[in-house]
């Protein structure tokens, strides 16, 4: 029995991915090994969002080569699609695997031990149209399950080069999600995230007369029996309408928890960005769905330091986040991506202003998620418990509430997996909550 080894790079869709080809290599009869073991095969999923991203799916791969010389290197994904002539020159893989082929990498693998010859499957996105078929039948976390529901985005954002790295939008057909949903319940989990790449956009590249929109999907899924929470990516602002929300609101299975990718809260950056809506938009959406939500976590992205960021046009985006009063933010630097409009933009700016500008923006994350935390002192909420880990020197079984606040009982290993409800009485730290059951 050969022995094979994955690791993975980047997002939540690599991570499903990474799964999927996991349970694809062990249904053909692999052994699977930790990354850090000899393996006959290491399949590495990269990742190519920034250029500091690139280095390390190349660090991975000589990473792979030395821990056995012998070995079959397999490097997957954005990397490989956008960079597979360097991958070529420097020989450290022997099988290169574009974004929209991993669901063949058994049989790929199969062909290679047969013919023993290099191979490269990055095909052009002009001749990409369906959607990949992977799926999964179980997860490593037993908790929390995700899905993948499309690939691909039409946005072209100027910073970024997934558009190029994954192609047009693929949408996952209806009924292979909710086949998959079903599969995930019956084996026991409670809760669903959709992830994809851009999943707003899901169903528009479908046929007129069987198309269905994200909306209509996730009404669907709600129906599925015996799911208890479905909890949604990252949307795009401006797909927060009154009927969306309204529709949402209606449904059980629902966690009104949204993260809603901001990036900017200047008008002037966000239309270098080519991001398509402004910051009044933006707010509309925020406003929206807390008219139909009752405290909803709304959180979001932030990229500080894009070219020609101003003070005056960061300061409009430190006053836009407060006024919002996000639960959580994720504060990136922005990074250099070759290939990109926005890297041959003029007025870069230095590397230690990115720095000045995040601390900012990370401490009123700290500010804005604790007073979040706090607003549900004293409130009855149901937990789905996840994990052990040592607070204070003690061990606690954690979780999350649907609106995604992290809770904390003493632990008990009989109560992992299960829905606990009880009041949140104190802060353990910044980011735990004690529940009393």
């Amino acid at each position: 029995m050969r022995k094979a080894a994955l690791h993975n790079l980047g997002c939540k869709v690599n991570a499903y991915e990474t799964e999927a080809m996991q349970q694809l290599l062990e249904k053909a009869g692999y052994e699977i090994v930790p990354f850090g073991e000899k393996a006959d095969v290491y399949v590495v999923n990269t990742c190519s969002v920034t250029n500091i991203a690139d280095k390390k799916s190349r660090q991975m791969l000589h990473r792979a080569r030395r821990q056995n010389p012998d070995a079959v290197v397999v490097a997957v994904g954005c990397y490989v699609q956008v960079a597979a002539d360097k991958l070529k020159e420097d020989q450290v893989a022997d099988i290169l695997i574009g974004t929209n082929q991993k669901g063949q990498l058994a049989v790929i693998l199969d062909e290679y031990f047969r013919k023993n010859d290099t191979f490269r499957y990055v095909p052009q996105f002009s001749q990409i149209r369906r959607y990949e078929d992977l799926s999964i039948e179980k997860v490593s976390d037993h908790v929390r399950a995700f899905i993948k529901i499309q690939d691909g985005c039409n946005q072209f954002c100027t910073y970024c080069i997934i558009p190029y790295a994954r192609g047009r939008v693929r949408s996952r057909r209806p009924e292979e999600i909710l086949r998959e949903a079903e599969t995930l319940v019956k084996a026991g989990f409670q809760e669903i995230v959709l992830t994809g790449i851009h999943i707003s956009s899901y169903g528009i590249d479908m046929p007129e007369d069987s198309r269905i929109s994200l909306l209509e999907l996730i009404e669907r899924l709600d129906r599925v029996p015996g799911l208890q929470r479905l909890r949604l990516g990252s949307l795009e602002p401006r797909i927060v309408t009154e009927e969306f929300a309204g529709r949402l609101s209606g449904l059980r299975t629902i966690c009104p928890h949204f993260h809603l990718s901001l990036q900017s809260g200047s008008d002037m950056v966000l239309a270098r960005m080519n991001r398509r809506y402004t910051a009044a938009r933006y707010r509309e959406g925020c406003d929206t769905l807390r008219r139909w939500f009752d405290h909803p976590a709304i959180t979001t992205d932030v990229i500080v330091g894009f070219p020609g960021e101003t003070e005056e046009e960061f300061a409009e985006t430190e006053r836009f986040l407060r006024t919002i009063e996000f639960y959580e933010l994720h504060v990136f630097p922005y990074s250099r991506r070759e290939g990109t409009k926005a890297a041959a933009m003029a007025d870069q700016i230095p590397e230690a202003v990115k720095k000045e500008r995040s601390g900012i923006l990370l401490a009123l994350d700290r500010e804005l998620s604790l007073k979040y935390r706090r607003s549900f002192l004293n409130q009855e909420e149901e937990v789905l418990m996840e994990e052990k880990e040592i607070l204070d020197g003690r061990e606690y079984l954690t979780g999350h509430t649907r609106r995604y606040v992290k809770a904390a009982i003493p632990w008990d290993e009989s109560l992992r997996g299960c829905m606990v409800t009880g009041r949140l009485d104190r802060m353990l730290n910044e980011e735990t909550m004690g529940l009393v059951r």
